[in-house]
């Protein structure tokens, strides 16, 4: 390879651009400790390809409901999917998962249950619709 096929360093309004991320929260992310750019001597943060891959993980971990605590816990942990190994494993990031994972629980009950809601309203509209134009 030579000296300037080196990958160019992404800046953080491209970042944005491409992860569809605004660049406030990927700041947000940076102060939270789960983003790590580089910087120039400009002050300027650079950021590498796999930092693409790390922003879209990290948008669908928050996505799915868990912390920036637990994320910043686990992220170190996580490759294709969630692999913790079991030495990383404390009781208290064990115990603080067994929380998230019934918090979520309780989220995808609560969705479970406003997505049968607005299914039985459409269905009684619909069907409300259908009996007035006979």
């Amino acid at each position: 390879m030579k000296a300037n096929d080196h990958p160019r360093p992404i800046l953080i309004g491209e970042l944005s651009c491409r992860t569809g991320v605004p660049a406030r929260l990927l700041r947000y992310y940076e102060e939270q400790d789960l983003l790590h750019p580089e910087r120039d001597s400009n002050g300027y943060r650079r950021y590498g390809a796999a930092d693409l891959d790390r922003v879209e993980q990290i948008r669908g971990l928050l996505d799915s409901g868990l912390t920036t605590e637990i994320i910043r816990r686990i992220l170190p942990y996580l490759g294709c999917g969630i692999h913790l190994p079991a030495q990383c494993l404390t009781a208290e990031t064990a115990q603080l998962l067994e929380r998230e994972a019934e918090r979520l629980g309780q989220r995808i009950d609560c969705l479970s249950r406003n997505r049968d809601a607005i299914l039985g309203y459409l269905a009684a509209v619909r069907g409300s619709a259908s009996a007035n134009s006979a």
